[in-house]
């Protein structure tokens, strides 16, 4: 019987279903750490398996087709004799993966996760040797190779998520793996928070919704809600690590029901002109490359929620000449405070 065509994959996901493929050439159950298209993959090569997926970047609810989609957890693994995926770039993510496929996942199960030979470092193989009795490099491929954990060992505890009380803030601050920063305030979003007084004194109108946007673990709006007690607060973020951490900072800070936590592209669940203020601590690499235009792009997305008169108030580092662009996208920009390092600014929406 021949096999139906697999789409194209990058040559990294494929090299990570012919690795899978040589080492397991026939399963029942499946976790697959990527994107759609090496899941759909996978469910096509295996098809008699039970196939479970999650992608940081892909809201569980979305539709799948072949596959069905859980968050980072035991279940994602549980009695699945394959795990097949890509490498994720933070250790701390890559461990948390490796954690939770050795507690869930078949005694004799086997783990094969793809990078570039340049994104890969003996660090990833510490992350796994923890988890797993026996971890090797398959043969090189187009500069890509699996990075193989064998036989898992489930027994030390689960090092993720985890938090840690932070002197600055009054609440713990809990992370997952992939999260930003992971339980510490990162100096950036400290910036933004010593600006909070002058902040507030300068925003003009109600303060009824806030958004913290690209909220990483939820300082913000968890500091937000913990200031502002009738104040309703939304942390969103695209990243499910980001968004799973917020929820846990905001719960265990006890403003739970008043932040609505959203697994969304620069906000895009937010209904046009909702917001009062948004609060931005934006993201500007692009790998190692600096990309002023992600930035841009989230400016815009704060301009369409916000009401008018609406404020946007954002961090970034001060070489970065984000205030033109704010000028233009928001409206009239006034700067809150500036030290070599990082500028906070307040732009009040046309």
């Amino acid at each position: 019987m021949s096999l139906s065509p697999v789409p194209p994959l990058t040559p990294v996901a494929a090299l990570a279903l012919d690795d899978a493929l040589e080492l397991t050439p026939t399963a029942s159950t499946i976790a697959v750490i990527g994107p759609d298209d090496l899941a759909a993959a996978v469910a096509m090569r295996y098809p008699a398996a039970t196939v479970r997926a999650f992608d940081d970047l892909t809201r569980v609810d979305a539709p799948a087709t072949g596959f069905t989609r859980h968050p980072l957890g035991t279940e994602l693994f549980e009695a699945a004799d394959l795990v097949v995926g890509l490498l994720t770039k933070p250790i701390a993510e890559l461990t948390e993966i490796a954690s939770l496929a050795a507690h869930g996942m078949a005694p004799d199960g086997v783990l094969t996760l793809a990078g570039r030979d340049k994104h890969m470092s003996r660090g990833m193989n510490t992350a796994l040797e923890p988890w797993f009795r026996d971890v090797s490099a398959s043969r090189g491929r187009q500069k890509s190779r699996a990075l193989r954990g064998h036989s898992p060992k489930p027994g030390a505890a689960l090092p993720y998520p985890r938090h840690a009380s932070v002197d600055a803030l009054p609440f713990a601050v809990y992370a997952h793996g992939g999260a930003f920063a992971g339980a510490t305030l990162d100096i950036g979003t400290r910036a933004l928070l010593d600006t909070f007084p002058a902040l507030f004194a300068s925003h003009r109108g109600s303060v009824d919704h806030i958004v913290d946007l690209g909220c990483g673990t939820g300082v913000l709006a968890t500091s937000a809600a913990l200031r502002l007690r009738e104040t309703h607060v939304t942390a969103t973020d695209r990243s499910w690590a980001a968004v799973s951490s917020a929820r846990l900072t905001a719960d265990n800070a006890g403003v739970g029901t008043r932040v609505a936590v959203t697994q969304d592209d620069a906000g895009a669940g937010i209904a046009d002109g909702s917001v009062d203020l948004v609060l931005f601590n934006p993201p500007f690499h692009d790998g190692a490359a600096v990309d002023e235009e992600m930035s841009h792009r989230m400016f815009r997305s704060a301009a369409r929620m916000l009401r008018p008169g609406g404020s946007l108030a954002v961090v970034y580092n001060s070489h970065l000449r984000h205030r033109t662009a704010l000028e233009s996208i928001v409206g009239p920009t006034d700067q809150l405070s500036r030290t070599p390092k990082f500028t906070v600014t307040l732009s009040r929406r046309r």
